[in-house]
């Protein structure tokens, strides 16, 4: 699913400035949920919560500061020290712990192969949860994307969607994402690593990475980017 063109707002796709609105959209890695929030939330007028990012900054603090990974206090009273929020002056909003920017930090190798891990730590998962309801509470308008935003955050969300798409086409579309940043990772290992990943996050027993009952789901695998915006856009539009 290839990001062919930045996505303008147009008027007509604007959700009206005093309408509250929660849109979640969960699924797999690799389905494109990230970019594909960002792009659905300027379109609509909406702020955007990458609930990702705030794992993977639990994660880069955890490895940061040579926490044990098998210290959950530890864990969680440095990740709640560093007060992770975002700055929502910047585009796409920052992640920030201790006040710094994290959003390059985030991104790295040694980040995204032990994020699984950390994301399944129970306390963590409820402190995080419980920051991620107190940011709609500042943001009611919002795009929010994640793997469990439907289920466990925000089940009583306005409109719900779950990406999804083959798994071969998800590694490859982290192996081209990560090529573009400089790093070389084979289509096999990927592979491996998304397979690894889809087990440990639907089969945790905090927040499981679950396709909620009244989540409308889309198939990327043959979808284009700006097909895939379209079609929220409408069905948000639709559903308002």
């Amino acid at each position: 699913m290839p990001q062919t063109a930045q996505v303008a707002t147009r008027i007509g796709d604007v959700i009206p400035k005093d309408q509250p609105i929660i849109v979640v959209i969960d699924g797999p890695a690799g389905t494109g949920k990230s970019t594909v929030a960002h792009a659905v939330a300027k379109r609509l007028g909406l702020d955007v919560l990458d609930t990702g990012a705030m794992y993977r900054a639990a994660t880069a603090i955890v490895i940061d500061h040579d926490i044990d990974l098998d210290d959950t206090d530890a864990i969680v009273a440095k990740v709640a020290d560093a007060d992770l929020h975002f700055d929502w002056n910047r585009d796409p909003p920052a992640i920030l712990a201790w006040l710094k920017p994290l959003n390059e930090r985030i991104r790295s190798e040694d980040v995204s192969a032990i994020v699984s891990r950390i994301s399944a730590i129970g306390p963590l998962r409820a402190h995080m949860v419980r920051k991620q309801r107190l940011i709609a509470q500042q943001h009611p308008r919002l795009v929010s994307e994640g793997r469990d935003q439907g289920s466990v955050v925000f089940p009583n969300a306005t409109v719900k969607f779950y990406l999804d798409a083959d798994p071969n086409v998800r590694a490859q579309r982290r192996v081209d994402q990560l090529a573009g940043a400089g790093v070389v990772v084979s289509a096999e290992d990927m592979l491996q690593r998304i397979l690894e990943r889809d087990h440990l996050d639907s089969t945790r027993s905090d927040g499981p990475l679950v396709c909620p009952d009244d989540a409308t789901i889309l198939d990327t695998t043959e979808m284009e980017f700006d097909g895939v915006v379209e079609t929220l856009v409408r069905l948000v539009n639709a559903h308002v």
